[in-house]
């Protein structure tokens, strides 16, 4: 039970570290075409996420291959529920990866602007999509006890699972605004400022929203009801995403930066700590669920992958955290000048 235990939270605190690190990378995306006025402002955007964004997406992996790993029977029922957005992500992601390597390849507008639509929608549907997914997992996806899905993909753009997806996009959007304030310099910085301030006022309504329509759409408060000290989680996801309002007008940029960060390691416990212990709930009937206890793997299997992610985990954030150290100065026009597509 312990062991479990302890790999669904090592699972919610996964996906929520990809979140956090890839979350600034869709939000520059989402924010390319509209932010980057000129070509230069364009190359400063790709410059601040190009040493880290392939880094990031390792945590996808990594949630994904514990999944795999710890909870098989949801890794099956999970791919193939939600086999078209995920496929889409994937399809998407591949494109945006292509897209910041093949974009200054040749000098041509034309070819720029196929790469840049590219890198948008690249971005903007992993956001959108991901939030979907995980907003339709906190209110149940029909599967019945063979783990069979009966629905179909317009099934997951109800009114929750889109408001999720809403959601995540205006998280990542005010992740990587702010992020650009601490990479770029001068003009371009203050109007990223501007537009982290602009997106937290419609991302507070939207949080607001999706916090209600969770208590009628899904069981999620259930457990905080049981418990109560778990709505000190919503409480501190409330007083980070003020405190990025808070430290983006003092003009701190890094804090405004950490800030959202936090918040959204706080929106995505609010929903791990609210499925305790249903990693997959079925909305067909609750006695379906696949939790942590009945979709895990074998003891043994669980205590040597414990064994494992103890050792490199560490490891991994210990280099992630050097790399973002290295990377942390603004990005001047002596970088730009080095970009050897250019």
């Amino acid at each position: 039970m312990e062991l479990q235990s302890i790999w669904f939270f090592l699972w919610g605190l996964l996906w929520a570290i990809f979140f956090l690190t890839d979350g600034f990378d869709f939000g520059i995306g989402i924010l390319y075409p509209f932010a980057g006025k000129t070509d230069r402002d364009k190359r400063v955007m790709l410059n601040a996420k190009g040493p880290l964004w392939d880094g990031n997406e390792v945590w996808l992996i990594t949630a994904g291959g514990v999944t795999f790993a710890a909870f098989p029977k949801v890794y099956a029922t999970m791919f193939s529920s939600l086999y078209t957005p995920l496929l889409l992500i994937l399809f998407a992601l591949i494109f945006r990866g292509v897209a910041l390597h093949f974009r200054g390849k040749i000098e041509s507008p034309g070819w720029k602007k196929t790469w840049d639509t590219l890198i948008f929608l690249g971005s903007f549907f992993p956001a959108l999509l991901f939030g979907v997914a995980f907003a339709n997992i906190f209110a149940g996806i029909p599967f019945d006890n063979q783990g069979l899905y009966h629905g179909n993909t317009l099934k997951l753009l109800n009114p929750y699972g889109l408001l999720g997806g809403i959601l995540f996009v205006l998280l990542f959007m005010l992740h990587g605004a702010n992020w650009m304030t601490i990479k770029a310099t001068g003009e371009l910085q203050e109007r990223f400022a501007q537009i982290a301030a602009k997106t937290w006022m419609v991302l507070v309504p939207v949080a607001v929203a999706f916090l209600i329509a969770s208590f009628f759409a899904t069981s999620l408060y259930d457990n905080y009801i049981k418990s109560p000290a778990l709505f000190l989680v919503i409480v501190l996801a409330v007083a980070a995403m003020f405190l990025a309002r808070y430290f983006n007008a003092k003009k701190a940029w890094f804090k405004a930066w950490f800030a959202s960060a936090l918040t959204i390691m706080g929106c995505t416990f609010f929903g791990i700590f609210g499925l305790f212990p249903a990693l997959f709930p079925s909305s067909m009937n609750p006695a379906w669920n696949l939790t942590a206890f009945n979709a895990s793997s074998s003891p043994l299997t669980l205590k040597i992958m414990l064994v494992v992610v103890s050792i490199f985990i560490p490891i991994v954030i210990a280099y992630q955290s050097w790399s973002y150290h290295l990377f942390k100065d603004p990005v001047t026009d002596e970088d730009l000048d080095m970009d050897e597509a250019y």
